[in-house]
């Protein structure tokens, strides 16, 4: 004869078959059940999602432009077809190499200047006993990332303007003579990182800072009392903490590094073509393409470039 099963196994069995039942039943279930089921959320998410098909996908048809020799006199669609010769163009006068190399310098400089100074800043913040000192100079770090492009390229402009400049009024009262800076293409390479890491090293640091308050205190009591010094501490300790925030915010950083800082450089430069060797980059060369030349065209090939570039560096992120 069968024996009864026990109440604990019989509840188990029944459970399981539940759990079956639900797992068949959501298999049949499509994509449609789940939009009606939870057609209030997708609703909430309609607004995003023509945001993004009409800025961002809808555009992607302007990539025809990047093969066609685009006259104003015509309409959009009776452009002369050309083929690669944009991209030739650009290609054989080194035009796309000296603002590749332009675009991905810069942003290599700031992702490695900015991150590593964000996180000296975060720890030494970090280690103040001040609370309100604290306050004050995280406060102070973070005032600049809310400064606009446009002001910053006034308070550039009045420092360095050749007549009246604050840099060239304070080396005549000292007996020198005025610098034309806006003449010396070398010296922007290193006032454009300047100012980048002005304006954002305090958001970055800010991010650090939240990762550091994050890490338990338990780590450091036990390190005191196996005799580590602060800095030991830190070693050891803190940056190996951070090294989680910081592969994010690197992968963020190289999936963009081919889009360049295009309100800084275009607010500081403006359209000064002796600073062009040295400060030119793909988005400022493709708005100046469509503002000065009116040559469609190659602003949209120069763009087209950019796009693929930044696509291939994805999906080489996303593989590794």
């Amino acid at each position: 004869m069968n024996q009864p099963l026990p109440k604990s196994s019989a509840m188990l069995t029944t459970d399981s078959r539940l759990n079956e039942r639900r797992l068949a039943s959501g298999k049949k279930k499509g994509f449609f059940h789940e939009l009606i089921r939870n057609r209030i959320l997708f609703l909430m998410l309609l607004p995003t999602l023509v945001f993004f098909f009409i800025n961002s996908y809808i555009p992607i048809v302007g990539i025809y432009y990047a093969f066609t020799q685009f006259d104003f006199n015509t309409s959009l669609f009776d452009a002369k077809f050309v083929g690669l010769q944009n991209f030739q163009f650009l290609w054989q006068s080194g035009t796309l190499t000296k603002l590749t190399l332009n675009t991905v310098g810069y942003n290599a400089a700031f992702i490695l200047f900015g991150n590593v100074l964000a996180i000296v800043l975060a720890i030494l913040l970090n280690e103040l006993r001040g609370r309100y000192f604290k306050k004050i100079a995280q406060s102070v770090m973070f005032l600049p990332y809310f400064v606009s492009f446009v002001i910053l390229s006034v308070i550039v402009y009045n420092i360095f303007n050749y007549d009246n400049g604050f840099l060239n009024t304070l080396l005549l009262q000292f007996g020198g003579e005025r610098m034309d800076v806006y003449n010396k293409p070398w010296v922007w390479i290193f006032l454009i990182i300047l100012f980048y890491l002005w304006k954002n090293l305090g958001y970055s640091m800010v991010i650090y800072l939240a990762a550091i308050t994050g890490i338990s205190d338990e780590y450091y009591e036990a390190a005191k009392m196996n005799g580590a010094n602060i800095f030991q501490r830190i070693w050891y300790i803190t940056v190996p903490m951070l090294k989680s925030t910081f592969v994010v915010l690197l992968l963020f950083a190289l999936s963009s590094i081919m889009k360049g800082q295009f309100d800084l450089f275009y607010q500081l430069i403006g359209n000064n073509g002796v600073l062009y060797n040295t400060t030119d980059i793909l988005d400022t060369y493709v708005y100046r393409s469509l503002k000065v030349t009116f040559d469609v065209g190659m602003a949209s090939a120069a763009d087209t470039f950019t796009i693929t570039a930044e696509f291939m560096a994805s999906l080489e992120l996303i593989a590794s």
